[in-house]
């Protein structure tokens, strides 16, 4: 229960300066830097389902969209080329819904405190059985980078390294400033990555051997995350894990929405 100073400071606060959740529109209730409810904080779920692809770990209603307990676009790339890309790939959600809306309000409207929260679902989703040498963030192209103030991949990845006590290490750079994902087919989103990223030189012999954990918020396509972690396995990462916030689900309608309002 808050204390009762506190309440009336909270307010005060709200009278001078009325704000309301970006989400539900309810009104704030308490002093914050994150301009979200708390119920609205603690309403996204973890993402749930009977039927998993073994590699990219996407969700499916029927094991019948399963060969061998791969789903068809892992089927397409050459899952024993580890040239490929990743491994295997862990989220906490389906990007929908209020999860949607609040990676949309970190990375767009530049509300970097929602780190926090998004990290912690990450934290979360993290698989007790792996064991990383490295946490890496996908890298934004420097101009990117300067326009939105952040990289809200190195803000999260910096929460699972210090829950996690694995050393974050920015060991990619993003060499070509591509064209924004959202509304890309999978093709474009593939040829648009192409040969986007590249390993920092000082890290280029310390990542063979590594088992990796590669950090992003949305997985849509996966192109993003496959051409970084392709460049890593160039480089001698034996082995690339990936995880995010937040997936496109497949399986429902919100998928559609999805693929057009995300990035990677």
């Amino acid at each position: 229960m808050c204390h009762p100073a506190r309440l009336a400071l909270c307010g005060l606060f709200n009278l001078t300066f009325p704000d309301n959740c970006r989400i539900c529109s309810a009104p704030l209730e308490t002093i914050s830097r994150i301009p979200i409810c708390q119920k609205c904080l603690d309403a996204p779920k973890p993402l749930e389902s009977e039927y998993w692809c073994d590699r990219c770990r996407a969700p499916f209603l029927s094991p019948w969209f399963l060969v061998e307990g791969l789903c068809e676009q892992c089927r397409g790339d050459d899952s024993s080329d580890t040239i490929k890309g990743f491994d295997t790939a862990y989220t906490f959600g389906p990007y929908e819904a209020g999860l949607r809306r609040m990676i949309q309000l970190y990375k767009y409207d530049r509300i970097h405190t929602l780190a926090a929260p998004l990290g912690r679902m990450l934290v979360s989703a993290l698989p007790q059985h792996e064991q990383f040498d490295w946490i890496v963030p996908i890298p934004l192209h420097w101009r990117r980078q300067w326009q939105r103030g952040f990289n809200q991949a190195e803000l999260l990845a910096r929460v699972v390294a210090r829950h996690s006590g694995v050393p974050l290490t920015k060991a990619l750079l993003r060499k070509k400033s591509t064209q924004a994902q959202a509304g890309l087919s999978d093709a474009q989103r593939r040829t648009n990555t192409e040969h986007a990223f590249a390993v920092v030189e000082k890290h280029r012999f310390a990542c063979k051997g590594k088992h990796v954990l590669l950090i992003d918020d949305v997985l849509t396509t996966g192109a993003t995350l496959s051409a970084a972690s392709r460049v890593l396995r160039r480089a001698g990462a034996r082995r690339v894990t990936v995880m995010t916030v937040a997936r496109a689900d497949r399986r429902s309608p919100w998928s559609q929405l999805a693929q057009t309002g995300s990035s990677t």
